[in-house]
């Protein structure tokens, strides 16, 4: 039931967001054990001025091609699945891609199943 929200700078070709959608959807089924088919993902491009990164938070140096990855998602998840998961994100956009490790940040928002809706204004996965 991941729900992915991606955000980059303006300017990047279909293909790079298509991959880094890909990416993130392979780590999604592979690490996080999602179901194949649960692929709901939405990319938004910012300009320059409103994608803003700190350059040296906690030490990592990032540029102005950070990615910002936000992954809704039911609870349960190991804290193993999880560093997988950062991992897995950071080395496939990094080798399909490019992009510097240093520039990938992920959050993962975790929720109760009751709190979806997959359409029909049914809660699908409510007990």
């Amino acid at each position: 039931m991941p729900f992915a929200r991606i955000d980059i700078v303006r300017g990047k070709s279909a293909d790079y967001k298509r991959t880094i959608a890909d990416v993130v959807y392979e780590a999604v089924v592979g690490i996080l054990k999602a179901p194949a088919n649960d692929r709901f993902q939405v990319i938004t491009e910012h300009a320059p001025e409103s994608h803003i990164a700190d350059d040296s938070y906690l030490g990592i140096k990032r540029t102005q091609d950070c990615v910002f990855i936000q992954l809704t998602l039911n609870t349960g998840r190991t804290l193993e699945q999880k560093k997988g998961f950062y991992k897995a994100v950071a080395d496939g956009l990094h080798q399909r891609l490019g992009v510097r490790r240093e520039d990938v940040l992920i959050n993962l928002v975790e929720v109760a199943k009751e709190n979806w809706s997959f359409g029909n204004g049914v809660a699908q996965y409510a007990s």
